[in-house]
């Protein structure tokens, strides 16, 4: 009996490495917390494209937009932790919403795990060619000469993009309107049609607009200048905006309690999907800086960055619908 039960123990061991080793085994999801069109669906797919180039099994991206990308981040934290249904997360929904007062039905830091950054990328500050101002400084100077007139658009109340308005707002000493949308392609499409004037969303939905000339981007704000626009100058550059550093990143999460094993098996994925070539080039012409970070690498990253919106946000006093 001893011997049969030995047996037994040990033929249960080797389960766990060996399901890492075979993760995939059937078609995994990327969740996306916004409609389809914006940056992280942009990035999203060219991950998944490439992942199911390597792997040879189906990645699908599905988009479950709404309230700031709590929907979708809420139905990762709630799924199997089997590496089968992953977040691909912006700051906004695990991060910055919650530290500007957003109510979630989730907490980030217990429901989910950090698998891996894909990249970040530089916020656009971009303009409907109506707009009389193409440079930050023509369009502050407009501002203060009609405070309240403009308005600028963002993905979404509680996002790295808001926080970037809001600060601009303060250093700058003016007074626009936030707009805030569901996600960055909403934003983008009445920017375009002049229903908002300023827009503040990723690099990779406006950066063909620019180039057609149907949109202005006038500043990124980044601490340098993008590589993909680098003729366009970052926001720090102005006078009194010196530090200035805000990006919005695509980062990876798991549900939690999914097996270490699978979770490094995922970042490894993701990191060879982010050295090919191609898809590189394709998220540097996109303004994505690609780095394809461990969990480790992940978390500590994380950490600086809640350090420093916590900080804005006490500072600046940004709370969830201002």
């Amino acid at each position: 009996m001893i011997r049969i039960t030995l047996l037994a123990v040990l033929a249960l061991l080797p389960i766990a490495p060996v399901s890492a080793q075979e993760w995939p085994s059937k078609p995994v999801r990327f969740i996306v917390g916004y409609p389809p069109g914006g940056g992280h669906d942009f990035v999203a797919r060219a991950v998944a494209q490439r992942m199911s180039e390597q792997t040879k099994q189906t990645f699908l991206v599905e988009n479950r937009s709404g309230a700031s990308g709590a929907i979708g981040t809420d139905y990762v934290a709630k799924s199997d932790p089997d590496g089968y249904t992953l977040l691909i997360a912006s700051p906004a929904e695990v991060m910055v919403g919650p530290i500007a007062g957003q109510k979630v039905p989730y907490d980030a830091a217990k429901d989910l795990v950090p698998v891996a950054l894909i990249g970040e990328t530089p916020l656009a500050v971009a303009l409907h060619p109506s707009v009389p101002a193409n440079t930050m400084q023509e369009l502050l100077a407009l501002a203060k000469r009609s405070p309240g007139k403009l308005s600028y658009g963002t993905p979404g109340t509680g996002s790295s993009h808001q926080f970037a308005g809001e600060s601009i707002k303060a250093l700058g000493e003016v007074f626009i309107v936030h707009i805030p949308y569901r996600g960055a392609a909403p934003a983008v499409t009445d920017l375009l049609g002049g229903q908002v004037e300023i827009g503040i969303v990723g690099m990779p939905p406006v950066i063909s607009h620019h180039k057609s000339g149907k949109l202005k981007i006038i500043a990124v704000t980044s601490a340098k200048r993008s590589a993909a626009t680098p003729e366009i100058p970052s926001v720090a550059e102005l006078p009194g905006f010196a530090g200035f550093h805000f990006t919005n990143w695509q980062g990876v999460y798991a549900a939690a309690k999914t097996p270490p094993a699978v979770i490094q098996r995922i970042a490894a994925e993701i990191a060879n999907a982010v050295r090919d070539p191609a898809t590189r080039q394709r998220l540097l012409t996109a303004g994505v800086d690609p780095l394809g970070l461990g969990p480790a690498e992940f978390s500590a990253f994380l950490a600086r960055e809640h350090a420093t919106y916590t900080k804005v946000a006490k500072d600046r006093n940004i709370k969830l619908g201002e």
